[in-house]
């Protein structure tokens, strides 16, 4: 079963975008529960106004989320009036939907492996002739830990697995930071002119087909994609 973790954001824009988010929530919501999705919102952030966010998360869990989430990864377009500025000349306001790496999905693989070593210091004959020190190596990131604390090898090796596994978690805690670091980039340069959805006016209907017909179309051209050579 997929999942996956997307955020909707109004990046830097107007209270205007952020009660498009509020709105993009809402219709896809509904739209993953028509295409039997599981949606959870992880978070919310409110915008300046009421009934308005600036950001939300998503969780998406289901057999095909991947291609459900292909008619929405992108900028969201909203054509219409300001809700809030009467006057204001503006009629087009854009969104973005982002995937975000969260801890599980951006898990890497780990390989350790052990060397066991002399351990040095006080203790006279029994250290010197006995390799009880432990040095845990992690092949794919290059991280390393040695314990020598204990006599007893296996105490060693159990204390240096743990330490690793605290080096190897804080290090991809690091990265999925950076990565999601990387994504609000994005959100403050959302891109104009080619969105992935549009809606119109106060009603906020989509342009485009509905949710059922665009999930069909999307298992269409995945299932296109697969055959091809």
């Amino acid at each position: 079963m997929e999942k996956r973790l997307i955020q909707i954001t109004a990046g830097e824009g107007p209270a205007e975008c952020t009660w498009v988010v509020a709105k993009v929530l809402k219709y896809l919501l509904k739209e993953a529960k028509g295409s039997q999705i599981e949606a959870e919102v992880v978070s919310k952030e409110n915008g300046d106004e009421n009934r308005t966010l600036s950001s939300a998360m998503v969780a998406l869990k289901g057999k095909e989320v991947d291609l459900f989430l292909k008619d929405w990864i992108g900028t969201i377009q909203w054509v219409g009036e300001s809700p809030f500025r009467k006057f204001h000349k503006r009629k087009n306001w854009f969104v973005g939907v982002f995937p975000i790496e969260g801890p599980e999905s951006g898990k890497k693989e780990v390989k350790i492996t052990y060397q066991a070593i002399r351990s040095g210091g006080p203790g006279g004959q029994h250290v010197n002739k006995v390799s009880t020190a432990i040095r845990a190596i992690d092949e794919v990131s290059g991280l390393s830990v040695l314990v020598s604390e204990h006599r007893s090898q296996l105490q060693n090796k159990k204390l240096a697995t743990a330490r690793l596994m605290t080096l190897i978690e804080n290090q991809q805690n690091e990265i999925n930071i950076q990565q999601n670091a990387d994504k609000w980039k994005q959100h403050k340069d959302l891109e104009r002119g080619n969105p992935i959805r549009v809606f119109k006016g106060s009603d906020f209907k989509s342009q485009k087909m509905t949710s059922k017909k665009v999930y069909q179309r999307n298992r269409e051209k995945h299932q296109r994609d697969i055959d091809s050579p």
